[in-house]
């Protein structure tokens, strides 16, 4: 565990689930680890009878919590939306881990996602040797979700070419995967379910058909609230990724944190934080994943190549990479930016002549 890059959460967590386990008397759903009451404890934290403290996994409305574990415990399918960085995946990955305890069935989806990555594919070798065989084949993650009473993730759902994601209706209205091959099929166990997650921005790619919809409920993740709000989900993220990077401990970054936050916050909204001055958005779409990465990239930097603590010049570059994405009307949003609001703001000196430096 302590060697991997990124443990599955139920590995990074099994003590939390473990003691949640342990406390947890209310009535569990088929093939459930956990009842739904503390599946929402594990999302979003608490602290258990003995002592125990669950850290959350997501900072948001506790309703958009309950309201996803509660189809979960129905028949019905989830679909997780939002503009990225809203933790969708996140969300999902944890939503199995307590639910099955295993996370890893996941269809990652694509532009060349084939239809046997949701149904099943074949053991070639083995097909040309022996024919169609129950041991030439090769069970996709969703049905080995349905013979285990599991979920399975499905991450950008709009992503996958619509005939493909089309394959999904059967699985999920009659709860069967037939294999014609074989003249069988696999009926979903108790426990059973799909868990999707698909971005806002990708309307039009591959849209969903109605049929496919319908099998859904849709929670949306928002972005957060506030500004301390997403100051503190920044913090903790970005600490819980130096200790799993075996990143050096910095002095407290709150203040750069809070101007990194800010930056986005302003410029996703075209107004700055009093409301006096408009603001051109950029094509970006500056969430609090892109802020943390910046954060974390800053203390990288701030740690192997500076005083060990985390100063403006750290973030700069990190911050405008984020917003230039398109060369020409990002660069005028950002210099537009740096020029009416950065280069006035008390305390921002610095912060302004290190966004210069990299921007040329």
């Amino acid at each position: 565990m302590t060697d991997l890059l990124r443990p599955h959460a139920e590995q990074q967590f099994a003590d939390e689930l473990a003691a949640l386990a342990r406390a947890d008397d209310r009535q569990r759903p088929p093939n459930w680890k956990l009842s739904p009451w503390a599946v929402v404890t594990y999302l979003l934290g608490g602290e258990l009878p003995d002592g125990t403290v669950v850290t959350p996994k997501y900072v948001g409305p506790r309703r958009l919590v309950e309201v996803a574990v509660a189809t979960l415990a129905t028949d019905r399918a989830l679909l997780l939306l939002g503009v990225p960085g809203t933790a969708k995946t996140w969300v999902g990955e944890h939503l199995a881990a307590a639910v099955s305890g295993d996370s890893t069935l996941l269809v990652q989806g694509t532009s060349g996602t084939a239809e046997e990555a949701i149904r099943y594919g074949w053991n070639y070798a083995r097909l040309l040797a022996e024919g169609p065989t129950p041991a030439a084949l090769v069970p996709s993650p969703v049905m080995t979700a349905m013979r285990e009473g599991r979920v399975a993730r499905v991450e950008e759902l709009t992503r996958i070419p619509a005939d493909v994601q089309d394959a999904l209706i059967t699985v999920l209205s009659e709860k069967t995967l037939p294999i014609p091959e074989l003249a069988s099929e696999v009926q979903a166990q108790k426990g059973f379910t799909v868990i999707a997650t698909a971005n806002d921005r990708d309307r039009g790619v591959n849209d969903l058909s109605s049929a496919l919809r319908r099998r859904f409920n849709t929670v949306v993740l928002p972005l957060p609230a506030d500004a301390e709000e997403e100051v503190g989900i920044v913090a903790r993220r970005v600490t819980q990724l130096g200790r799993s990077l075996d990143l050096p401990e910095l002095p407290a970054a709150l203040e750069e944190i809070r101007r990194v936050v800010t930056v986005f916050r302003e410029l996703r909204s075209g107004t700055t934080t009093d409301g006096r001055t408009s603001l051109k958005s950029p094509t970006a779409t500056l969430s609090t994943a892109e802020a943390i990465s910046v954060v974390t990239a800053g203390i990288a930097l701030a740690a192997h190549f500076g005083d060990g603590v985390l100063r403006p010049a750290d973030v700069a570059a990190g911050i405008v990479g984020a917003v230039v994405r398109d060369p020409v009307s990002d660069r005028v949003a950002w210099t537009e930016y740096l020029e009416a609001v950065v280069r006035e703001r008390d305390g921002w000196a610095e912060f302004y002549r290190a966004c210069r430096e990299v921007t040329g």
